[in-house]
């Protein structure tokens, strides 16, 4: 009751400012008023975890330890350090505080490249004490992997985002280091004796599902078909005959183990458009293992178990899984190619009951990383299909997951910190629906809302601000050149895009602003000028000109 009538109260305030010319009425801007709100939130609370984990990082190596909490404090693992904090921090840094992009952000790339690059360009975890890696021999196991988890966890979403950068050719080099080690993994075992994941039932799917995912997103950015033909020898393994998911006895649908239906999918939709006949051969195997997720590894509110034997069908593992929207979206890619509605139906079904079922619920236990993951499956699926009830889940989730973070900014002092970071910057750019504003400052507040044609966008700050406003780009085009944007793992999705060959009419509550932008011009930037508290009220849409 509180939060409402401060959220009231400030609505009415912006309103009193800014809504003077006829144009602006009040009830357009609410949305974008509390949008704004919620969006601060998520990067206020990005960046004050960054800089909390920041105060930990070893003073030799200026690396950050995996966890804060236990014996792993000693180590920079790249599986979890490299793959699944830093990357976020970084994307954080981005967004919110270009100085610390451009300068500990990108130190931490240059001393992880340094100290912990082992086998040619690709990495192994590295030991604070001893200034050593943490084996004394090359695990060749463990670097795959690390490598394989860096490259599509971290490295990968980051392209996404940011495009070209230090980042990009880091992961450029490593994935070009990998045939060196790996072609297609049939069998691995993840046993480290000296503390580390214990022995890992679906290493083997994991590797290979990352790399697909890797190497089909690769292929398109480069036109490289060396890229598309080993992605293409990973899925002769399962979809040739070899390794008929199918029948195996211990499929693990949730986290890890899932990666490979992803990258299944994804290779999937390349085909279509690059190679038919080979897609038109992996069609009835893929439907088969979609299928067959389908109808034994759902309870009856359509989530998704931890594990099952495909073969018989008997559960494994009834926990639920957290990251359910990976699954959907590998069922509803293959529903954009191949349109089979059932695929596109098990994502409605899947979130009929989030509201009446699953709302604080126990994701991963009391793991942050669970809620990271479930409200990111929301928010993926929600950019395609959006739906009233799931809005509605994920702005009440958010705040159990917000609700985890300590005052002194940390959320579990483990390196699944990463993923609250990466959720909270995907739900703002949700609420943002993709514009921002630079430079960032905390007492900044932008938010927007589509209403009809119209994009509504509210802009206020405590004190003089001048910067500019962003608009998004098509970054699957731009950036990756997919022929479609379909649903993957960790992406940040597109919400209102500036098209650079459209026209745009602009009115604000600000007339200097007043006229047309081309799509162009959008993405460059508007310069915003805050002279006091007053906010600015922007309406822009496209030009019927076009």
């Amino acid at each position: 009751m509180k939060h409402f009538c401060y959220l009231t109260v400030l609505i009415l305030i912006w309103l009193q400012w800014g809504c003077k010319q006829e144009q602006f009425k009040p009830e357009d801007f609410s949305h974008a008023i509390e949008n704004g709100e919620k969006a601060n939130e998520g990067y206020r609370r990005s960046l004050n975890l960054t800089k909390a984990w920041l105060e930990h990082v070893d003073p030799e190596s200026g690396l950050i330890p995996t966890t804060l909490v236990d014996g792993r404090k000693d180590f920079w693992e790249v599986e979890n350090s490299a793959a699944d904090n830093y990357p976020f921090m970084v994307l954080a840094a981005y967004l919110l505080d270009d100085s610390l992009y451009q300068g500990e952000m990108l130190d931490i790339l240059h001393k992880e490249k340094e100290l912990t690059s082992r086998v040619r360009t690709l990495p192994d975890t590295y030991q604070f004490s001893t200034k050593k890696f943490k084996r004394e021999e090359p695990d060749m196991n463990w670097i795959l992997f690390g490598s394989a988890e860096y490259i599509k966890d971290g490295l990968l979403p980051l392209l996404e985002f940011i495009g070209d950068s230090p980042w990009n050719s880091r992961m450029m080099e490593m994935l070009n280091d990998l045939p060196y080690v790996y072609n297609v993994l049939k069998e691995i075992e993840l046993d480290d004796k000296q503390g580390g994941q214990g022995h890992y039932l679906a290493a083997s799917e994991e590797v290979n599902g990352e790399m697909l995912q890797i190497l089909s997103r690769v292929y398109w950015m480069t036109g490289d078909k060396k890229y598309l033909d080993w992605a293409v020898k990973i899925a002769d393994y399962y979809l040739g005959g070899e390794h008929d998911l199918t029948q195996s006895e211990y499929l693990r649908l949730r986290d890890h183990g899932c990666e490979v239906i992803g990258g299944l999918s994804e290779l999937y939709v390349t085909l279509n458009y690059v190679n038919p006949e080979l897609k038109k051969k992996y069609q009835n195997n893929l439907h088969k293992l979609l299928d067959r997720v389908l109808e034994v590894g759902r309870n009856e509110d359509g989530m998704f178990f931890n594990a099952i034997n495909a073969k018989t069908g008997v559960v494994k593992d009834s926990m639920i899984v957290d990251n359910w929207g990976y699954l959907l979206n590998a069922h509803y890619s293959v529903y954009l190619i191949d349109g089979k509605e059932e695929y596109r139906n098990a994502y409605f079904e899947a979130i009929k009951h989030l509201n009446s079922k699953y709302r604080n619920f126990k994701w991963e236990g009391t793991s942050v990383d669970g809620y990271a993951d479930a409200i990111e499956s929301a928010i993926n699926l929600y950019n395609r299909e959006p739906d009233a009830s799931l809005k509605e889940w994920m702005d009440s989730e958010i705040k159990v997951m917000w609700d985890m973070q300590k005052n002194n900014g940390i959320v579990s002092g483990v390196y699944p910190d990463g993923n609250f970071t990466r959720t909270s910057i995907m739900y703002s750019l949700w609420k943002t629906k993709g514009i921002h504003c630079s430079p960032w400052r905390e007492d900044l507040k932008f938010g927007a809302e589509v209403n009809g044609e119209d994009l509504m966008i509210a802009i206020k700050a405590d004190r003089p601000w001048k910067g500019k406003l962003t608009f998004d780009r098509q970054r699957h085009k731009e950036i990756l050149h997919l022929p479609i944007d379909y649903p993957r793992i960790n992406q940040f999705p597109e919400w209102f895009i500036a098209d650079r060959e459209k026209k745009y009419v602009l009115v604000s509550s600000n007339q200097n602003l007043n006229g047309q932008y081309s799509g162009d011009e959008l993405i460059e930037g508007i310069t915003i000028n805050l002279e006091d508290d007053r906010p600015v009220f922007i309406k822009i849409r496209l030009d019927s000109e076009n």
